[in-house]
């Protein structure tokens, strides 16, 4: 399509809450400054103009004051809430201003890990057993396979998970459970720990349209904390993580079982799945990202489309393109 767009752009900034008080690992998944830039200056190559709006509430003063947008680009995280990542779309549904990336509904259960797992379950595809730890009391109903993995139920960018996710026993389960639930307030996911490769798809597109990226597989190097791909190794990525792109048979049904997922789900525009594999090599759900990292050089999905040979700016094009189908 060559129409060109007046198009608003709406996101959390990084520095606006670290501003605030906030703290590194609290603002992890917003925002910097860089990928702002980046992505309206890839929005004027493409001949749209942009106004740049922040975040949900300097949205609703822009509204209240009248300003309209032909489309907005949404990359918005939200700060507090299940539905944190919904209330920017929500706030665009009520204005019938059309916006990229997922609706409210999909964004609200893929931020939920454990509804997103029953969902995946629902349809007959693999993931790891796993269950919610609203209280420590939940822990004296609930069966454990060690070892187990723990992290809190709603985050992202690897908020809450370190070597320590790895629990080898009750104890350290309990422990744990304890401390995720004193400092993230919110239920904790245990879930029987997959020993083997860890991988993520990208997807672009929507519906019948979505098409695979590509495969990622995540190495930790030898200095990087072992075992988990933590919020630690995510942030010194450079320095102790490898990506590689992989085609195997492994890889392969990961794209096929990310692929059923997301039209399932209603994913819109782009995204990224994350699996890992059990003992026999199956690649197992983890979780589901459909407002992925758009930073052109430290976010997965902008890695994936690069080794896949696609450009950051058609990327985004792409991204447009799929939401401007949604014009009426």
């Amino acid at each position: 399509m060559d129409r060109k767009l007046n198009i608003g752009i709406t996101y959390d900034l990084r520095d606006d809450y670290l501003a605030e008080g906030l703290s590194e690992e609290a603002v992890a998944e917003f925002d910097r400054k860089e990928t702002i830039d980046a992505i309206e200056e890839t929005l004027v190559s493409l001949e749209h103009s942009t106004a740049r709006i922040g975040n949900v509430k300097a949205l609703t003063e822009r509204l209240a004051a009248g300003e309209r947008w032909d489309l907005v680009f949404n990359i918005a995280e939200g700060l507090n809430g299940f539905g944190r990542e919904a209330q920017v779309p929500a706030l665009l549904d009520a204005y019938t201003i059309p916006y990229t990336f997922s609706d409210p509904l999909v964004l609200s259960i893929t931020l939920h890990k454990a509804i997103a797992k029953t969902i995946v379950r629902s349809l007959g595809l693999p993931t790891p057993d796993f269950f919610v730890v609203t209280e420590i009391s939940d822990l004296e109903l609930a069966i454990s396979r060690f070892p187990a993995f723990v992290k809190p139920v709603a985050e992202g960018t690897g908020k809450g998970i370190t070597a320590a996710s790895k629990v080898l026993d009750q104890r350290q389960l309990v422990s744990v459970c304890g401390e995720m639930l004193d400092a993230f307030r919110q239920p904790v996911l245990v879930e029987t720990y997959l020993p083997g490769r860890e991988v993520t798809v990208g997807v672009l597109g929507t519906g019948k349209e979505a098409m695979s990226l590509g495969v990622m597989e995540i190495s930790l190097r030898n200095h990087a904390e072992c075992d988990v791909y933590s919020y630690g190794n995510k942030e010194r990525c450079e320095d102790l993580v490898t990506y590689c792109r992989v085609t195997d048979p492994m890889a392969k049904r990961a794209e096929e079982i990310a692929l059923t997922i997301w039209r399932a789900i209603g994913g819109r525009d782009a995204g990224r799945i994350d699996f890992r594999a059990d003992v026999d090599g199956v690649p197992n759900f983890m979780e589901v990202n459909p407002l992925a990292g758009l930073h052109p050089a430290h976010s997965d999905l902008c890695i994936i489309a690069s080794q896949a040979g696609m450009s950051y700016q058609k990327l985004i094009k792409s991204i447009v393109e799929s939401a401007m189908g949604r014009l009426s």
